[in-house]
């Protein structure tokens, strides 16, 4: 207590603040990665006018909430208000679309990574650069926004992700991860940095479709890697994150980074043959690559670790959503039956009460589609369950299917770079809200993959501790080498997690369910077609 206290005094620390689909978090960190201190501020998405969006006013006002509450956990536990730290990192949901011009206005609405209004922009890029170029990436939506001849886009200075536009207004330097801007465009690792010839074919298509006053490194920001500097916090910056104005200006901030860069970071997933899952509102997994694949695949994103070594992502924009409602109204009939039941509890005793389940779901099927899923080639969501009159329909199933539902769609993805490309995995490392309750997801993950699956006790901090751990790399762990050593040696070296091996019957019972799953999706696609009031 006393040495985290004094850490905090002399600034001897490293605040990361992740925009996460339903929270906003921050975590204070010393230099080893340990947590000190942490705050939180709930937030949602809106569906207005068929766009999935948040307003930038509901961004300014959750850092302002979050980083309150950091600091009044500080100030409870230590006695003391911080007013420096060694380094900032702010992170964020990866691709999606913010349009600024010159007089940084914004001129359209914000669209996040959920939207999949992309299709015929996605599929002329991947023609034309022969790249995979996703719905949900930055130059798909700057592309789509040219093919619909919206005004706007002539008068475009930056366009940016989320985590790149937060970093912008704290520091005003025009910068982004390797690994955040592996989700805008597509990166050349040789060099760490957009590819030039893609981006040259790019700007040639710019012109075609009539702005050729377009350029994508104009409007794009600057790439940068871990432990570069990426600017200092302006006194705009700390007034619009510390209502109280102590926070002083001139912090140090390390590249803004995505959530699968920070997801990499927190779970020492950044050498090759390591892989990790993160699973929350979003699921997705990463595996480090030896090689380059030996072809384009539409269901996997090419990006980077925040070193900038290729990653193979199988993203699914799908997650737990659903189960998450399904949750809220088990708790809506405890207090219908006068019984009270915090959130936490009914998860942690659902999720376990699935493990009586049988391992194929007992013939149930779910699809948790609140949106699109670009893995499945759906444009857009309609959640439903079903079941066929003779199905094993009981709770322990129900929760079952909705548990393994939420991997459906990264399964797919997985099983192309596992069983198609042959790709090696060393260790696989689990993360996220899905893993809190103990080994639930992990067994259902370890048999989706059918490799051994690690969490660890930080796994439920997720991408804020991750981009809380690239902060104090820039700020204090360079002289330990290269990122993934910092994390070896420093970071993880005391940090243990029980693996868990995946039983040959849930292995079947999953693949089983993969099978109806692949089958169902006709059944999704007539949903969309038929429901739409």
């Amino acid at each position: 207590m006393n040495q985290a206290r004094e850490n905090i005094a002399q600034g001897k620390t490293a605040l990361g603040i992740e925009f996460g689909s339903t929270r906003i978090k921050g975590v204070l960190t010393d230099y080893d990665g340990h947590v000190l201190a942490k705050g939180e501020y709930e937030w949602e998405n809106r569906l207005e006018n068929g766009i999935w969006t948040y307003h930038l006013d509901d961004v300014d006002t959750g850092l302002k909430s979050c980083y309150s509450a950091l600091r009044q956990d500080v100030e409870k536990t230590y006695g003391i208000t911080p007013s420096v730290f060694g380094a900032i990192g702010v992170s964020a949901m990866m691709h999606g679309y913010i349009a600024l011009d010159a007089e940084d206005r914004q001129l359209a609405p914000f669209q996040t990574w959920r939207n999949t209004n992309t299709t015929p922009a996605a599929d002329r890029l991947t023609e034309e650069l022969q790249y995979n170029i996703p719905l949900r990436w930055s130059a798909a939506h700057l592309y789509q926004r040219m093919l619909d001849k919206e005004e706007h886009v002539h008068h475009t200075a930056s366009v940016f992700t989320l985590a790149a536009y937060m970093h912008y207004k704290l520091t005003g330097e025009k910068v982004i991860g390797v690994g955040d801007a592996a989700g805008m465009f597509p990166i050349d690792s040789d060099v760490l940095d957009y590819n030039e010839k893609m981006v040259k074919r790019f700007d040639e298509l710019a012109a075609e479709a009539g702005y050729p006053e377009v350029h994508l490194r104009e409007v794009f920001p600057r790439v940068l890697t871990a432990g570069d500097a990426a600017g200092v916090l302006t006194e705009a910056g700390a007034a619009l994150m510390d209502e109280t104005g102590t926070l002083k200006p001139g912090i140090p901030l390390c590249p803004p980074e995505g959530d699968a860069g920070t997801g990499m970071t927190a779970t020492n997933s950044v050498a090759v043959r390591t892989g990790n899952l993160s699973a929350g509102t979003s699921t997705f997994a990463m595996v480090v690559l030896e090689k380059q694949l030996s072809k384009i695949y539409r269901e996997i994103d090419m990006v980077t670790t925040p070193s900038g070594f290729p990653v193979a992502m199988s993203h699914a924009n799908n997650g737990t959503s659903d189960l998450n409602a399904w949750v809220g109204m088990f708790k809506e009939f405890c207090e219908l039956m006068g019984v009270e039941a915090d959130m936490g509890t009914l998860f942690g005793k659902l999720y376990t009460h699935s493990l009586k389940g049988d391992p194929d779901c007992g013939g149930l099927l779910a699809y948790g589609y609140y949106s699109g899923e670009n893995i499945t080639f759906i444009n857009e969501g309609r959640p439903l369950f079903a079941r066929t009159p003779d199905s094993a329909f009981n709770l322990a199933n129900f929760m079952r299917v909705n548990l393994y539902t939420s991997l459906g769609a990264v399964k797919l993805g997985m099983d192309i770079l596992l069983k198609d490309e042959g790709v090696k995995l060393d260790r696989i490392m689990g993360h996220g809200g899905l893993f809190k309750t103990p080994g639930v997801a992990q067994r259902y993950l370890a048999a989706a993959v059918n490799t051994p699956v690690t969490v660890m006790d930080t796994a439920s901090e997720g991408g804020a501790w991750g981009i809380a751990l690239l902060a104090a790399y820039l700020a204090d762990g360079k002289k330990d080498g290269r990122l993934e050593e910092y994390l070896d040696k420093r970071v993880f070296k005391d940090l243990a997690g029980e693996a868990m091996e995946p039983d040959p019957d849930e292995v079947e019972g999953f693949e089983t369910f993969t099978r109806r799953y692949a089958a169902g999706l006709e059944v999704e696609k007539a949903a969309i077609a038929a429901i739409g009031w």
